[in-house]
């Protein structure tokens, strides 16, 4: 009885910083006062911007609610996570279920409420994203390609937003935006070629599951030469020599992603990819400092 009740309350605040996904969250966080500090504002200006009270609380929205996608996401998903990755499991390990569902929903509420409290806007574009990411992890993750689409949209939703409320240098900002969709749309592919045994198991019909390995590399092929065409393409309107470099010089990178996605086949390659897309990303961050 006494072991029931302690499994009822269970918690460890190092399990919960996982089920959040700090590191991620701290990419998040990054990405937006980058945005603001060299692309919407003056880099002069970058100590004043750094501790703006305005930018902290729509830093703060955005981490709340892609916090408690996290969480809900690992709850639908703990059975699947038994299968590809039991080492990782947190939801019933180290944190109980209902703790989870309760931090779901206050994450979520606070997040929205901050948005709406910064301007009418931004808490729509907050509560769109929050539900966006409850239907995803209850059903959208599970049907081809549908769920990727979403949770690129709301990678590119942490910086788009930033535009929304500054609405400044919206052209710039929009073109970091479709790098990041661009860029996490791939990963998630790729997560779902990773996570294939699992998903199979439980009756998921991602990409993989449905074409099958080498067709979806086929697609991903194809979705990555689409993208850099597009970010040529919006870069060269702006007439920015400096983005349009960045962009020349990403070839290499992307070139040496279709490489090793071509040769991946096993669930340690395709985590290998999905790391470095990640590092793509930041790299994509990186470069803002250049503006």
């Amino acid at each position: 009885m006494n072991k029931n009740r302690a499994g009822r309350r269970r918690f460890s605040f190092t399990g919960f910083l996982k089920l959040t996904r700090f590191p991620n969250l701290l990419i998040i966080a990054l990405t937006q006062y980058f945005t603001v500090i060299f692309l919407v504002g003056h880099p002069e200006d970058w100590l004043f911007k750094l501790f703006d009270l305005q930018l902290f609380l729509l830093s703060s929205s955005t981490l709340l609610i892609a916090a408690a996608g996290y969480v809900i996401n690992d709850y639908y998903d703990i059975k699947i996570d038994y299968v590809n990755k039991p080492d990782r499991v947190v939801v019933g390990k180290l944190v109980n279920r209902r703790i989870v569902l309760a931090s779901h929903g206050i994450l979520n509420f606070v997040g929205i409420a901050i948005g709406f409290y910064l301007s009418f806007a931004v808490g729509l574009l907050s509560f769109g994203a929050g539900f966006l990411l409850w239907i995803y992890s209850n059903r959208l993750k599970r049907e081809p390609f549908i769920g990727n689409l979403v949770i690129a949209l709301l990678t590119a939703f942490s910086i788009v937003v930033v535009a929304v409320y500054y609405q400044r240098n919206e052209v710039l900002v929009l073109n970091y935006a479709v790098f990041a969709f661009s860029i996490n749309l791939v990963r998630e592919i790729i997560k779902d070629m990773e996570d294939i045994r699992g998903d199979m198991r439980f009756g998921s019909r991602t990409l993989p599951i449905v074409w099958g390995l080498r067709k979806t590399k086929y697609f991903l092929f194809g979705l990555i030469l689409v993208f850099v065409f597009v970010l040529f393409y919006l870069s060269h309107g702006l007439g920015n020599h400096i983005l349009n470099v960045f962009f020349i010089l990403l070839i290499i990178p992307i070139a040496y992603l279709i490489y090793l996605l071509a040769k991946a086949d096993t669930q340690k390659r395709f985590h290998q990819l999905s790391t470095y897309c990640k590092l793509l990303m930041l790299a994509g961050i990186s470069s803002m400092i250049f503006f």
